[in-house]
């Protein structure tokens, strides 16, 4: 294990005992706990609605086929419509808009919030643009003021991509909720785990329904009587058992999962204050480095990792500064995909590219990041401070 590592785990006896409980119930399958796991998370983060699914990377894929699937005009997309992403993000953000046949238009991003450069996205937004995934990068929330006055009046559908900012809060308000839908996960590296694990949050009903039914199977059977989808259920749970009515899938979690996620939600106002107090440290010990940019934070963010950008007149290479890090300690990783829009994989994919993405590739090429944790990481802060290559 690394000195300084990406990721460590915040469980305890809690954690285990939530798993005994699973254990001791013999109700393996989605169930109780992750129905209350969704209430808890739902509050937390002032939504109506929360839906838990296997992964973040489904919650993505089942918030995209809900606007599919939805049958408010306001709301609906469909195939070659354009939807606005930015230039640097997971490629599960990208991946299910492009399964549902609609049209990417990448756009650079701010050096210094990591998220969407807001004039690009200004000059980004057209006549054919139905919606923006906003993704909070790293922890960081985007402006959302900018984004809504951009939007303006104009019918474009705002959803998030909140994977890597759970807790993170802009203008006193739960990132994830700007949007119709937020994406959120549990996976071990992020703000609470569940092993694997995710959720979308939503306040409206008619959404709630069909993320319901899309998360097992597309059938009816874990829908209200009275729902939005199909209108009335039978009464007959025979009839009801295998009657489906959306081209869905199998994202249902694992019930230790939600057991895990009320277990982790406890503690999560902490591991956040860790985090944010992590953070704070940071900023002032990395302020004017001779060696690094560091990410600016918008809002309060929950400090998912920390960015460095290697200034370019140092004369360094990123290769060098990497292994010199990691002989003292530290574990690093790419800032998420860098320049996602040089993956060959968008050969395959309906896109454009609006300008340059030239801070896209200025962090491809010389950016990289550290973890953060819920504990006293003064040390590796201060090692890193010193650093001079």
């Amino acid at each position: 294990m690394s000195r300084f590592p990406l990721a460590t785990s915040s469980w305890d006896e809690a954690e285990r005992a939530a798993l005994q409980r699973v254990i001791d119930s013999d109700r393996f399958s989605m169930g109780p706990e992750v129905a209350a796991f969704e209430a808890e998370f739902a509050r937390f983060t002032g939504s109506r609605y929360a839906v838990m699914v296997n992964s973040g990377s489904s919650a993505n894929l089942a918030m995209v086929a809900a606007l599919r699937h939805t049958q408010n005009p306001a709301l609906r997309l469909m195939p070659g419509d354009e939807v606005i992403v930015p230039a640097v993000s997971w490629s599960t953000t990208f991946f299910p808009l492009h399964q549902y046949g609609l049209h990417l238009k990448f756009v650079d991003i701010d050096p210094e919030t990591l998220n969407y450069d807001l004039a690009a996205l200004a000059g980004a937004i057209g006549p054919r643009t139905r919606a923006i995934m906003a993704v909070n990068l790293l922890g960081n929330p985007n402006d959302f003021d900018a984004i809504r006055a951009l939007i303006g009046e104009r019918s474009i559908v705002l959803i998030e991509d909140n994977c890597e900012s759970m807790g993170a809060r802009f203008d006193g308000r739960q990132c994830g909720t700007f949007g119709v839908m937020g994406a959120f996960s549990t996976f071990f590296s992020h703000h609470i785990s569940t092993m694997e694990g995710g959720l979308v949050v939503t306040d409206d009903e008619e959404l709630y329904h069909i993320l319901l039914a899309l998360r097992a199977h597309g059938w009816t059977r874990n829908l209200p009587k009275f729902n939005r989808v199909t209108g009335e259920k039978s009464d007959d749970p025979f009839e009801e058992s295998f009657r489906f009515v959306l081209p869905g899938y199998n994202l249902r979690p694992l019930e230790m999962s939600g057991a895990l996620g009320r277990a982790q939600l406890e503690k999560l106002p902490r591991l956040i204050a860790g985090r944010r107090e992590n953070g704070a440290r940071w900023v002032e010990a990395m302020a004017d480095h001779p060696l690094f940019r560091i990410q600016r934070e918008t809002g309060e963010s929950s400090w998912f990792g920390f960015a460095l950008m290697l200034r370019p007149e140092t004369g360094l290479t990123r290769r060098a500064v990497l292994a010199r890090l990691g002989a003292l300690g530290f574990e690093t990783r790419p800032i998420v995909s860098g320049n996602f829009t040089k993956n060959p994989v968008l050969r395959m994919m309906d896109h454009r590219l609006h300008g340059l993405m030239t801070h896209a590739e200025e962090i491809d090429r010389q950016g990289f990041f550290i973890g953060n944790h819920h504990y006293d990481i003064r040390e590796a802060i201060g090692v890193l401070a010193r650093f001079r290559g």
